[in-house]
């Protein structure tokens, strides 16, 4: 059962707290992209590129500039 919890976070360099601390952080990320998304769909004069640029630095930090562990992504 502790593997469920475990493998992932490993494979990706991270302990569980870890990485549940960046993942709230993506969706904290998220959720204020989509209100902007939100809020500019209303008024497309507010945060024209605000949404979208948040989506770009997440894609990077996330893939991009990922460091992983091929070895324990493999187990």
């Amino acid at each position: 059962m502790i593997r469920l919890f475990s493998a992932h976070p490993n494979s990706v360099g991270e302990t569980y707290l870890q990485h549940m601390g960046s993942a709230l952080t993506f969706a904290g990320k998220l959720m204020a992209a989509t209100l902007c998304c939100l809020v500019h769909a209303v008024l497309p004069f507010l945060f024209v590129k605000t949404g979208s640029r948040i989506v770009s630095e997440l894609h990077d930090r996330m893939v991009a500039n990922r460091v992983r562990d091929d070895r324990a992504a493999s187990t």
